[in-house]
């Protein structure tokens, strides 16, 4: 089927349904099931069958256009997507799409945020321009899409396999696999797209050379550190698989032993918040803090004895950037958050 943006807005919304997106978890994981896509969405999740190889197959994604060559056709996650032209109206499905486009001088026209952060992430506002709201990551507004008539919608097919042929009839639709520890492959599949490959290069560039100047900035003597994130159903370690996890690891930073594992995240227990335990914790907030288990967590005795706490080494991070951000923009300030922490 042609994934070419067909016929006026009014032939849009005539394909648009009431399909309800099934729910996905915050930040940089899981997935729904039982509805079209639904076991796709499953293999490349925390635990998938496809999950860890999903860095290498979004690397073999994309385009062999030259700079400037249109029409160009995109190879992504559900299959081949022709652009006739340079793409002037995006709409980004989630946060890292978001920073992707935003960090390649472009203002998308819409945007889906996360349930646990609906406005524009304050760290892209100065440049994000006024995107429309589209629903949210887990809730999309496929009539809100449709009227902001784009010749370009990006997204994963973790988050939205089951509403990509109603998304394809609206604009053509590049998805990557998944957002997450992907996130620097994900940014090539869109910077193809919107044909700023060449900028997206120079922009991972300096994100690598600054990652190996915090570690060397560190010193040789470099502190462990472990990531606690709360969410309103559970708590997660993160693991080397992870958007943070890239960041530590390109920046040489190392983890306790229990969170060098290359998956997502391990939860936890509040009974079992010892397994934190590391020179520093860094520690992130999924929506309203009283919704989740941190107080309960840090006020138990396991909690103020960790290492960390005692040496008063366990700090709250921002939520948006640290676990949210996944894209390259996110990932520059947690480069500069971590240097404030850990460069004495």
């Amino acid at each position: 089927m042609s994934l070419r943006r067909r016929g006026t807005a009014a032939a849009a919304l005539a394909v648009v349904g009431a399909i309800s997106l099934a729910a996905c978890s915050s930040g940089d994981d899981s997935a729904g099931s039982g509805s079209k896509g639904g076991s796709d969405k499953k293999s490349v999740a925390q635990g998938g069958k496809d999950f860890g190889d999903a860095a290498a197959k979004t690397a073999a994604l994309g385009t062999d256009a030259k700079a400037g060559q249109f029409p160009r056709t995109i190879t992504q996650a559900m299959g081949k997507t022709e652009l006739k032209a340079q793409p002037k109206r995006v709409v980004v499905l989630d946060v890292g799409e978001f920073d992707n486009v935003v960090s390649l001088g472009i203002k998308p026209v819409g945007y889906a945020p996360t349930e646990g952060s609906v406005g524009i992430p304050s760290y892209l506002k100065a440049d994000a321009g006024s995107p429309k709201n589209v629903g949210t990551i887990n809730n999309l507004n496929l009539e809100a899409i449709a009227n902001l008539h784009p010749d370009l919608i990006l997204g994963s097919q973790l988050r939205a396999a089951d509403k990509y042929d109603e998304l394809s009839k609206i604009a053509p639709t590049v998805f990557s696999i998944r957002p997450g520890f992907t996130w620097k492959e994900n940014y090539l599949l869109n910077a193809a797209a919107l044909d700023k490959t060449a900028e997206a290069k120079t922009n991972l560039a300096a994100y690598e050379t600054k990652a190996r100047k915090l570690g060397t900035d560190v010193g040789p003597n470099k502190p462990t550190v472990s990531m606690v994130r709360y969410l309103p159903d559970k708590i997660r370690l993160y693991a080397q698989a992870s958007f943070i996890g890239t960041i530590l690891k390109d920046s040489g930073i190392p983890r306790p032993e229990n969170q060098q594992i290359e998956d997502l995240a391990v939860e936890v227990s509040p009974e079992k918040i010892d397994s934190a335990d590391a020179d520093w914790i860094f520690t992130g907030v999924y929506g309203p803090p009283k919704a989740t288990k941190r107080d309960t967590t840090q006020s138990n005795p396991l909690w103020k004895n960790l290492k960390a706490v005692k040496a008063g080494q366990a700090k709250d991070v921002p939520d948006e950037t640290w676990y949210l951000g996944l894209g390259v923009t996110a990932a520059d300030k947690v480069l500069d958050d971590l240097h404030g922490f850990l460069v004495k």
